[in-house]
């Protein structure tokens, strides 16, 4: 296996020429924890994500965002599991992404999960234009965090991204330094696409 050891570009090999954030982007566990990502920057993140497509544009996407440093943020970094506490504290931020899947009526939106995975997107595409990485996780005690932050029975926390700077790969432990450096994989679009050209 190669090894990488300039991680600050990552270029994706794409079959097709696509925009710079999307190539350049890719999902960091090395933060620098010195690094602090300004107010000003978060507000053009999530205005990012205020503006992805919705079904019936209902929006039913919701964010904590929780600075290194806050209440908030120890947290959300308390109640991550695994190898995501290991290295999650050095990120200068950490959004806990919710959907909003029953409206004020009692109403199911079946939609809402997708259209927050659509919100987030448009958040990591916002990132890396700034300069920033993300890392989006799953492993974490949802209801710990649903209680901590007293968040109504229509909220469903679905995942978590981590935003910063990067950091020092060598501050990682072995398992992840091997991960955050080994080359970058997709499967063919020919295997994704079932149908069509």
């Amino acid at each position: 296996m190669t090894l990488v050891t300039d991680l600050t570009s990552r270029r994706a090999d794409t079959t097709a020429q696509l925009i710079n954030p999307l190539v350049e982007r890719w999902s960091p566990r090395a933060y620098d924890p010195t690094a602090e990502v300004s107010v000003e920057a978060l507000r053009t993140i999530l205005e990012a994500a205020r503006w992805a497509p919705s079904a019936n544009n209902v929006q039913p996407w919701r964010f904590i965002v929780a600075r290194r440093g806050t209440a908030a943020f120890t947290t959300v970094h308390d109640a991550l599991m695994g190898f995501n506490q290991a290295w999650a504290d050095s990120a200068a931020a950490l959004i806990v992404n919710v959907a909003e899947t029953v409206d004020a009526e009692g109403n199911a939106r079946p939609w809402a999960r997708y259209d927050l995975g659509q919100a987030v997107a448009h958040l990591t595409v916002q990132a890396q234009h700034e300069g920033l990485h993300t890392h989006q996780m799953g492993g974490f005690d949802a209801a710990r965090i649903h209680d901590a932050f007293g968040l109504d029975a229509n909220l469903e926390v679905v995942s978590i991204t981590a935003i910063g700077v990067l950091g020092d790969v060598d501050t990682l432990p072995d398992p992840l330094r091997e991960r955050e450096v080994a080359p970058r994989l997709r499967k063919p679009l020919e295997e994704l696409v079932l149908v069509g050209e």
